[in-house]
């Protein structure tokens, strides 16, 4: 009927984005190129430290790496850059989880255990943790998937994605893989790469909580400042949250004032011009008039563009072009600022029910904290923020999430086994064991996105340096910032004479069966 005209349906233009050929294929080998990058270097970390378990941690990871594209391929996904970030910090999370498992077998290891004894119990130990880490993550992603448009949609469907076969990888193949390998010396002690090391790190005497007041000090400090960088200058708003049109153009030829007097000329005062990458590329962007109420009046503006460049250097090119109406610029800006307060929530409730309220309220604070200092690195850098760097903002709360469940997981643990213990010795005890997974996650995790923050481009920017930043920052935030919250929220908890945990499902059982 549509195409009969019997209904008189107009069409109206309100997001358009186009991508030429020579974009697209640069994308397509600086995506695959970046990966491979950072999948080498990761393979070579984890072989670094575990030695031929780091050869099956790389096994499961190659793995995993099939399963996601074959399941990409399967529901006919569309792999953009962002993607192939999502590919890439999927990587880097991925080894989390393999770290994790390692570092538990290390401990059993350390206690006497035999091979066969040493696994079982490392896995067992570490699935808790695992799942745990990983929902939280999740959620995170879940929301960028109901409220994300575009490539951001197609980032959370990779992370998602990869966060599920990274988890079935971890669980099955890798413990199958090791198991194998000891089936004929079950009692035999494994020996790991820098056992001594991590046994030093595991036992250390620091007292990471004794610089609390300085620690919580400083960070917010700097969120303070943060914030007062997002009020002036403020933030780079891509046309995804002002609309309008940005346009990528190459020209050998024509310098930026050359362009600008060139798009004068022919009524483009507004455009706003910025070199990138390298001698004649240009981004162009042409706002949105104030009157104008959809994206109608853009096609005229670069009709006229093509013109005047045409008219100027008749090899310059357009070859890419991002097009956002007012309308629905203004729906991104709603609808990212309720995904991220919905991600907190989210995490707070999930927290809430695992742990304790203490946990979940200092883990969330700490995560505001972070997130805030990231979007001071958006406006001290003048990074664009667009919605990759709102995806790149929910990535972060997952990832920080996820390094702070593991050290209060450790701690929920060590609460339930050492009740004597005063709660210094059980923070501090518990950081100094789970240190070592916290250094090399994040180290592998930073390998992962380097190469693409270096050579992915300007299109993935956006997401690869605040990722990096943050994880910098989300890091550091769980040792002397997430804990120290904790410490104060326990303390007051315990002086009010309530129990730091809730009773587990033995205590229950133990419990009930003391009523008469």
């Amino acid at each position: 009927m549509l195409r009969a005209g019997a209904l008189p349906v107009p069409l109206q233009v309100i997001e358009e984005r186009t991508v030429g050929p020579d974009v697209g294929s640069d994308a397509i080998k600086l995506g695959i190129a970046s990966s491979l990058a950072g999948a080498v270097l990761v393979l070579i970390t984890m072989v670094a430290l575990y030695r031929r378990w780091g050869v099956t941690a790389g096994i499961s990871l190659v793995v995993n790496m099939l399963l996601l594209l074959g399941l990409l391929s399967l529901f006919g996904a569309t792999l953009t850059l962002p993607g192939f970030a999502g590919i890439i910090l999927t990587l880097g999370m991925a080894v989390d989880a393999n770290i994790l498992i390692n570092e538990r077998i290390r401990e059993q290891t350390m206690r006497g255990a035999g091979a066969a004894v040493a696994i079982k119990n490392g896995f067992t130990s570490a699935w808790t943790t695992i799942l745990d880490a990983n929902f939280t993550t999740l959620i995170a992603v879940s929301l960028l998937f109901m409220f994300g448009s575009g490539p951001v949609k197609g980032f959370a469907v990779t992370i998602g994605i990869g966060l599920l076969t990274s988890m079935f990888t971890a669980v099955t193949l890798t413990r199958g893989l090791m198991e194998w390998q000891i089936r004929r010396t079950p009692r035999a002690k494994l020996n790991l790469a820098m056992q001594q090391l991590m046994q030093r790190i595991g036992q250390s005497s620091t007292n990471y909580i004794k610089g609390r007041v300085i620690g919580l000090t400083a960070s917010l400090i700097l969120s303070l400042g943060s914030v007062a960088l997002f009020v002036s200058p403020g933030l780079n708003y891509g046309v995804d949250f002002t609309g309008g049109t940005l346009v990528e153009v190459h020209s050998a030829t024509l310098s930026v004032d050359t362009l600008r007097n060139t798009l004068s000329e022919h009524g483009l005062n507004q455009a706003t011009i910025q070199e990138f990458e390298q001698a004649g590329e240009y981004l162009v962007k042409l706002p949105v008039a104030p009157q104008a109420t959809s994206s109608v009046d853009k096609p005229e503006a670069l009709s006229v563009l093509r013109q005047s460049l045409a008219g100027t250097d008749s090899d310059a090119s357009i070859v890419r072009v991002d097009m956002v109406g007012p309308k629905v610029s203004s729906g991104f800006t709603d609808v990212s600022i309720l995904a991220v307060l919905l991600a907190g929530m989210g995490v707070v409730g999930y927290l809430w029910l695992r742990f304790e309220s203490h946990f979940a309220l200092a883990a969330t604070a700490t995560i505001a904290l972070d997130i805030t200092k990231t979007i001071g690195f958006f406006a001290l850098t003048g990074l664009e923020f667009n919605l990759t760097a709102v995806a790149a903002l929910l990535a972060l709360i997952g990832y920080s999430i996820n390094d702070k469940v593991v050290v209060f997981d450790r701690i929920r643990e060590t609460l339930r086994h050492q009740p004597q213990w005063s709660l210094p010795k059980v923070i501090n005890s518990s950081i100094s064991a789970t240190l070592g997974r916290t250094i090399m996650t994040s180290v592998t995790t930073l390998i992962a996105l380097l190469p693409m923050a270096l050579a992915g481009g300007q299109t993935v920017a956006s997401f690869a340096w605040p990722m990096i930043f943050g994880i910098v920052v989300g890091t550091s935030s769980t040792l002397f910032v997430a804990v120290s919250l904790f410490y104060f929220l326990a303390d007051r908890r315990q002086q009010k004479g309530l129990a730091q945990l809730r009773p587990s499902a033995a205590q229950m059982k133990e419990m009930l069966a003391d009523i008469p």
